[in-house]
């Protein structure tokens, strides 16, 4: 015990390991992966590829003047591999059952319940968000996917967001500016879809 004092005291000193520093970033690298990936299963293993990708060279990540970016990056890169391994795979099935008994049915508002009245829901609201964004950023390339998450989702501006890609600015302008038109046409279709019930 009295060794384990003066090793404990000069760890405090030192800078934090690898293991630290990921773990720390965990939470948030998650949720990208989940997005990225379309199912918490997926975006675990994600998750774990690329650590295990970045515990190869941990210097270089400890070394990167904004670790989140970096392992951020290796999370899309191991994301779009494993899209590539299996392309036949659906992320997401539609969820008409769901929208049509959920949330009051069709029209019946935000947390409104069987009697109309306004309360929680349990999270089935925000639950059913995340899994359109995660279906919707499903129908980008990873690439694009990837933007839409940096710039909108993280807050990073353009040229971070192309230095985190390592692409040109404009080349990211490019990816961000068609993942929004395709978004957007989306929606629009699927409004006109439903409009035609």
């Amino acid at each position: 015990m009295a060794d384990g004092t003066p090793s404990s005291a000069s760890s405090a000193a030192s800078p934090p390991t690898f293991d630290e520093v990921f773990c720390g970033l965990l939470p948030r690298l998650y949720r990208r992966a989940v997005m990225l990936a379309g199912s918490r299963q997926s975006a675990e293993d994600v998750v774990h590829e690329a650590y295990l990708k970045l515990a190869a060279r941990p210097q270089r990540f400890l070394a990167h003047p904004e670790p989140y970016a970096y392992a951020f990056t290796a999370v899309l890169n191991v994301a779009r591999d494993a899209y590539r391994k299996d392309r036949r795979q659906v992320l997401v099935d539609a969820m008409d059952g769901v929208e049509e008994s959920g949330a009051g049915g069709a029209g019946g508002g935000a947390g409104a319940g069987p009697g109309g009245v306004a309360g929680w829901d349990g999270g089935v609201e925000r639950r059913q968000a995340e899994i359109e964004a995660v279906r919707l950023l499903g129908k980008l390339s990873h690439r694009q996917a990837g933007i839409v998450i940096l710039v909108d989702l993280d807050g990073y501006t353009l040229d971070q967001a192309a230095k985190i890609m390592k692409v040109h600015r404009g080349t990211a302008a490019r990816h961000r500016a068609r993942a929004l038109d395709r978004l957007r046409a989306y929606l629009v279709a699927s409004e006109h879809g439903q409009a035609g019930r």
